[in-house]
């Protein structure tokens, strides 16, 4: 569905994307991870049909796009970051008056249209006015039309932000069922959980390189360990502990308001804090996550 080669994207001598390979199968859903700046969005644009490549070689659903623009969006859907609906239309119109953009005839579109707000769960709200729905249905309102024209692929740019818990999981199944489908997903995502639940692969983005690529249980494996033991000894207290703990894990973390000790046996290395007379003030032993690994490649850093 989608194959870059050594890909590049250039905004005069700044570079956003330095020469990634990606590779997306039919049927899957396709993460690209990254903190601010590593080059997502320039990539999704550019699988977009809507941001020209600079170098190297893109071909999406077989075609070119720098040749057949025009074919490859005709086939994409695309749900934007922000919410761009029309207001003075209501729910209905939104998804009647974007499908008949595509050219597809009016019964058909009407068809379309009903069948998407049921998928969605809105066919209640076919009359309202985009204003008055809350963020969660905009929300499914904007992926409903990004369904309207049958898309044999799913661009999604952090499709659940500012939603609350609810609405993500009720967006979730709704994707997970597009997948099931035969709809190939592809998504940018901030939360980490989110990418876990959703994504088949993924590669992790850095400073417009790709520097992970797997499956989240396979990144999980390679760049982590099975558990994470958290120790919060107070307030200046993790550093000393850290020296006294340095050896009972592949490594430690000493953050501001807790020690972070990465092994394959968190309840061991429990055991043996407190043999050595430590007392922490709060333990939690967890599995590692897919943010443990993020955080591991990417850094704690804010980037600008």
């Amino acid at each position: 569905m989608i194959h870059a080669t050594a890909l590049r994207k250039s905004f005069g001598t700044f570079e956003a994307v330095k020469g990634i390979d990606v590779d997306v199968r039919r049927g899957e859903a396709f993460g690209f991870l990254g903190p601010n700046g590593a080059g997502k969005s320039s990539t999704m644009r550019m699988i977009a049909a809507v941001s020209p490549v600079t170098s190297g070689q893109l071909r999406i659903l077989g075609l070119d796009p720098a040749v057949d623009g025009p074919t490859i969006r005709g086939r994409l859907g695309v749900c934007p970051q922000e919410d761009t609906l029309d207001n003075e239309l209501n729910v209905f119109d939104n998804l009647y008056i974007y499908g008949r953009y595509f050219g597809i005839p009016k019964a058909d579109v009407r068809s379309r249209a009903e069948e998407l707000l049921e998928f969605v769960q809105l066919t209640e709200k076919r009359k309202a006015r985009v204003e008055d729905l809350s963020g969660g249905m905009k929300r499914r309102l904007t992926i409903a039309r990004s369904l309207i024209n049958s898309p044999d692929l799913l661009l999604l740019d952090e499709p659940t932000t500012g939603l609350d818990p609810q609405a993500r999981h009720v967006l979730w199944d709704q994707l997970f069922r597009l997948k099931h489908a035969g709809v190939t997903l592809v998504l940018t995502t901030h939360y980490m959980d989110e990418a876990e639940q959703l994504c088949d692969r993924l590669v992790v983005m850095d400073k417009g390189l790709i520097v992970a690529e797997g499956s989240p249980i396979e990144l999980i494996r390679q760049n982590s360990t099975r558990e994470v033991t958290e120790l919060r000894f107070g307030a200046g207290e993790n550093e000393r502990a850290a020296e006294k703990v340095s050896d009972l894990g592949e490594r430690t973390e000493v953050l501001p308001d807790r020690l972070l000790v990465y092994s394959d046996n968190g309840e061991e290395v429990v055991a043996k804090v407190h043999e050595r007379g430590l007392r922490p003030a709060a333990v939690l032993v967890r599995r590692s996550t897919l943010e443990d690994v993020f955080l591991a490649l990417t850094g704690r850093t804010l980037v600008d």
